[in-house]
């Protein structure tokens, strides 16, 4: 592939593995955080959100604190032969931390939505709880579903500050879209700029018109 459009299929990877992995991750916890009773709710509820409230550039920095050589963690995942600082994984792991909300919440709103009676009558027919959960009540939320993977897909495509500070500006290994039209920008070469930004944007409003029209 061309060095041209590296950058997309960068950005483009990386938007469908965060999108499909913090699905499968998202779809229990929402079902946790709409459905528990604990006290505690409200803690784990803002604690998902944080990314919301959070500068991406900051948020950034602290993933990469978290997660440099330097740190316990860093050191324990190097141990492993792990890397995830300035290396297309690490990429990975930040952007489904900072697009946390944006599945989880519309999951949440879908599973709170659901009539109580619905699972009732799943109990009362004989069917299990994984039955009920796989069978009954993802099959009713299918708007919710598709809500939050259009949002976290759309969302990750125009990460910069976060996968910025994680992964750094390594030609074909984490420089994604958002970071070559920085790139493109500051050497004033506003026509790469503005092809990898109509893609981007053409991407993005396709995907939005496709499933909310």
């Amino acid at each position: 592939m061309s060095d041209f459009l590296l950058p997309l299929y960068l950005t483009f990877k990386l938007a469908t593995i965060t999108t499909v992995v913090l699905f499968f991750i998202g779809i229990f916890i929402a079902y946790f955080l709409a459905y528990t009773r604990s006290r505690l709710r409200f803690l784990y509820e803002a604690l998902v959100n944080i990314p919301l409230f959070l500068p991406p550039i900051v948020l950034g920095f602290y993933i990469l604190v978290l997660f440099s050589p330097a740190s316990f963690l860093g050191k324990l995942l190097e141990f492993f032969g792990i890397k995830l600082v300035f290396n297309f994984s690490g990429l990975v792991v930040g952007s489904i931390l900072y697009s946390f909300p944006f599945m989880i919440n519309p999951l949440v709103s879908g599973f709170r939505a659901l009539p109580k009676s619905l699972k009732e009558a799943a109990y009362t027919l004989g069917k299990t709880k994984l039955e009920t959960f796989f069978k009954v009540l993802l099959p009713n939320m299918k708007p919710s579903i598709l809500s939050a993977v259009v949002l976290t897909f759309v969302h990750t495509i125009g990460e910069f500050g976060v996968v910025l500070m994680i992964g750094g500006n390594i030609p074909k290994v984490t420089k994604v879209a958002s970071i070559a039209i920085f790139d493109a920008s500051m050497a004033l070469n506003y026509k790469l700029a503005n092809f990898y930004s109509l893609v981007l944007s053409s991407v993005s409003l396709s995907v939005l018109i496709l499933v909310f029209f």
